[in-house]
């Protein structure tokens, strides 16, 4: 529980701990470069264990705690400094990062890389809550910020990494989805963390209860308002995915419900993407990977299509039925041949004994 009758004696050697941590030096760069390296390959190789490893040796936490008690206290000595140490360390692996994805060049865009390009509002509420872990792990005598620190750092370094490794790939829009992540994950640890600290007392003594909590929204404004901007943009965000996710669940499950009812007929895989003429008309085609006696035809194909669920986004629907004929056959010879759809996506066909 938040305790803002901590000993002053114990407020200082947090502050002092804490100004140590947001400080430029050597050992920062270095540590914040083996981080970036280790996570990069971890990506690179799609490696989850890999990529949660290389946080031990993260420092970005260290600077934005810094930022949070610079605010809470007024310090702007501090908030320079810590917003120095932090810009440079972001550098420091974007730059690791963009150098190995160059070097990698030839390593295709792995799953762990793409799953950090589309960040929604669930991202931002692991990163409220691995950033009050930290700020609270910080100012409690009994608990150590090491194992949180690894914990936030999974939030920042990784999604910067795979931000260069995009960009170094070629894919600028991919990347800025993955560094509006890790900027928002900053933000949203940052204000926490201050929230954090200002309940604990880490606040001028000369100011009252009310009038700090003036002061408190006033030096945190400018996080405040990129939050609740952030916010609304990880919303829709988290909107569209989930649109999206319905949308392919309902199409999968009525493509298998028409096709699988074929004797000798079956759905084996839907691939979704989207397509983009020279209008800039946007077009959502659904591969269905269809495996049976005979190929369906194209009335055929605009019969079933006709009965797919319409796309969240307000894009066209196109159905492509890709399609590899297969003979079922046993003692008796030939099972199945001619299984066909009716026009209106009934099904029609023979059964050979």
């Amino acid at each position: 529980m938040p305790d803002s009758h901590l000993p002053e004696q114990w407020k200082d050697s947090v502050r002092d701990n804490i100004r140590q941590g947001a400080e430029l030096n050597t050992g920062f760069i270095f540590m914040n470069i083996l981080a970036a390296i280790i996570a990069s390959y971890g990506l690179l190789a799609n490696s989850p264990a890999v990529i949660i490893g290389a946080m031990i040796v993260a420092m970005l936490l260290g600077p934005i705690t810094g930022v949070s008690l610079a605010l809470v206290d007024g310090d702007n000595k501090l908030l320079k400094g810590s917003l120095l140490t932090l810009v440079m360390g972001t550098l420091v692996v974007l730059g690791t990062a963009f150098i190995i994805g160059l070097v990698h060049i030839r390593i295709p865009i792995t799953p762990e890389i793409m799953s950090r390009t589309s960040p929604n509002l669930i991202d931002l509420m692991v990163a409220l809550a691995g950033g009050a872990a930290g700020a609270y792990a910080s100012v409690s005598p009994r608990l150590s910020t090491a194992v949180v620190g690894v914990a936030i750092a999974t939030a920042l370094v990784p999604p910067l990494s795979s931000a260069s490794i995009l960009f170094a790939h070629g894919q600028p829009g991919l990347a800025m989805g993955a560094f509006f992540l890790a900027f928002t994950n900053m933000v949203a640890i940052q204000l926490v963390s201050s929230v954090v600290l200002w309940a604990n007392g880490f606040r001028k003594a000369s100011h009252a209860y009310k009038d700090s909590i003036f002061i408190f929204i006033k030096q945190n404004a400018i996080s405040l308002v990129l939050l609740l901007a952030m916010a609304s943009i990880l919303t829709a965000s988290l909107h569209r995915a989930v649109g999206q996710d319905l949308f392919e669940s309902a199409t999968q499950t009525t493509l298998a419900k028409v096709i699988n009812k074929i004797t000798g007929t079956y759905l084996s895989e839907v691939v979704f993407e989207k397509e983009s003429n020279n209008s800039m008309e946007v077009t959502t085609v659904v591969n269905a990977f269809v495996q049976g006696a005979q190929p369906p035809t194209g009335g055929q194909v605009a019969a079933v299509e006709a009965q797919l669920p319409k796309p969240e986004d307000g894009s066209q629907l196109e159905l492509r039925t890709r399609f590899l004929e297969t003979t079922l056959i046993n003692r008796d010879g030939i099972m199945y041949e001619q299984m066909k759809l009716d026009s209106s996506g009934g099904i029609k066909g023979a059964i050979n004994p």
